[in-house]
């Protein structure tokens, strides 16, 4: 699948989902339990498709020094839970914030609400911005 947004929903349209195997990315968990993938993976994958990618910060972030990912869609953390209702549990979804520590209760709570394939990005855009990956400010 390829994503498509709009502002404050996830949505998907139909494309093949790349052949990832029975797990759709190198998920490593925390000791409490997150589950994470690295900023190397996201960017190695962003053209692969098959996977949304979701900035957990708030809107006053969005713009700010680190920038965000250029395909991110923006949902504050505060909103996800609303906004998740309307997303397909089937499309894997990776979740960003500044650090890691937003996204990590992001994608706990995506597990919880039903979502098999979910992982916070490690690190967050400070990590994204250390590997002198792109951004946007829009």
């Amino acid at each position: 699948m390829s994503t498509s947004t709009t502002n404050r929903s996830v949505t998907t349209t139909a494309h093949a989902e790349p052949n990832l195997g029975a797990q759709w990315a190198p998920i490593e968990r925390t000791h409490g339990g997150v589950p994470e993938v690295t900023v190397a993976w996201v960017a190695a994958n962003l053209a692969v498709g098959g996977w949304v990618i979701v900035d957990v910060r708030e809107t006053c972030e969005w713009n700010d020094a680190l920038g965000h990912v250029p395909s991110a869609e923006l949902v504050p953390l505060a909103t996800l839970e609303a906004a998740a209702v309307h997303w397909d549990r089937a499309t894997p979804v990776v979740v960003m914030c500044r650090s890691g520590g937003r996204s990590g209760r992001a994608a706990l709570l995506l597990e919880q609400l039903g979502f098999a394939r979910v992982a916070s990005v490690r690190g967050g855009m400070l990590a994204w911005n250390d590997a002198r990956l792109p951004t946007e400010r829009t």
